[in-house]
């Protein structure tokens, strides 16, 4: 019996976490996950600082999930 280091590629994730900003410009954001394969998020939701919904655009991945 011979021990033999195996190095296994690892998979490549389905998910990415990403950054949310608020396109009204307050600097307001959120984290979301989107998979891997969709084109970047823009999403409509509520920006509390100017108390309206606003788009949300993706600005970063933060991390493979």
């Amino acid at each position: 019996m011979f021990l033999t280091s195996v190095n296994f590629a690892k998979s490549k994730s389905k998910t990415l976490l990403v950054q949310m900003v608020s396109a009204a410009g307050t600097g307001f954001s959120f984290n979301t996950k989107r998979g891997r394969l969709r084109d970047k998020l823009v999403l409509r939701k509520h920006d509390p600082i100017v108390n309206k919904h606003v788009l949300f655009i993706e600005k970063r991945k933060i991390r493979s999930l």
